[in-house]
Parts: structure tokens; C-alpha cells; sequence
């Protein structure tokens, strides 16, 4: 299962830049939705387009690492 850590991905944000960071500024900043954002932050197994998290990244500075974690399942 792939796992996106948006809320620790923001945090790193913040902590480098010095910039708080709402979902609505990274919805505004990367042209998604604000429900959608929401929704990543909320459900790390939300199932989302690599263009998503091409934005993220892009809005974050950071690395794909850095906003997805694998864990093997058992299925």
C-alpha cells in the first residue's frame, strides 16, 4: 500500500521555510481542489493521479519520498 504523508510533508514545509502552510494556500498553489486536498491530508490511502502529486511536490519543493511511504501488505 502506498501511504501519502501530506501532513508531515507540510510540516517539513513549514520548518524549512519558515511559512505556515493551509490546505487552502497549497489547494491555491497547486490548482486542486480544496476538497481534494482536504481529503489527502485526511485519508493517507486517498487514491490520487501522479499529476496530484506532481503538484505537491512542485508546491512543496520536496522530493516524492518525502510525500509517499510504501508498506507491503499481506493481499
Amino acid at each position: 500500500m502506498i501511504i501519502i504523508r501530506l501532513k508531515e510533508a507540510i510540516r517539513t514545509y513549514e520548518e524549512r521555510t519558515g511559512t505556515p502552510m493551509t490546505y487552502a494556500e497549497l489547494a491555491k498553489r497547486t490548482g486542486l481542489s480544496r476538497a481534494t486536498v482536504e481529503a489527502l491530508g485526511s485519508r493517507s490511502s486517498y487514491n490520487t493521479t501522479l499529476s496530484s502529486v506532481d503538484k505537491l511536490c512542485r508546491a512543496l519543493g520536496c522530493e516524492l519520498s518525502d510525500l509517499l511511504r510504501y508498506e507491503p501488505t499481506d493481499e
